[in-house]
């Protein structure tokens, strides 16, 4: 089963930014959120849509 979400620590690790970088994507709207309790998760569909330009 494939992870419909990863943490900010993990989309910086994979994408090779800092979490301020991660952060100012989602003020933009380019990275899609969901908020679990006090967790906030990145949509990973959303990294690949970024990753591929669209």
């Amino acid at each position: 089963m494939q992870a419909i979400t990863a943490s900010i620590n993990d989309t910086a690790k994979a994408l090779g930014l800092g979490r301020t970088s991660i952060y100012a994507l989602i003020r933009e709207g380019r990275l899609e959120t969901v908020k679990l309790g006090r967790r906030t998760l990145i949509k990973v569909e959303s990294v690949r849509k970024l990753i591929d330009g669209r």
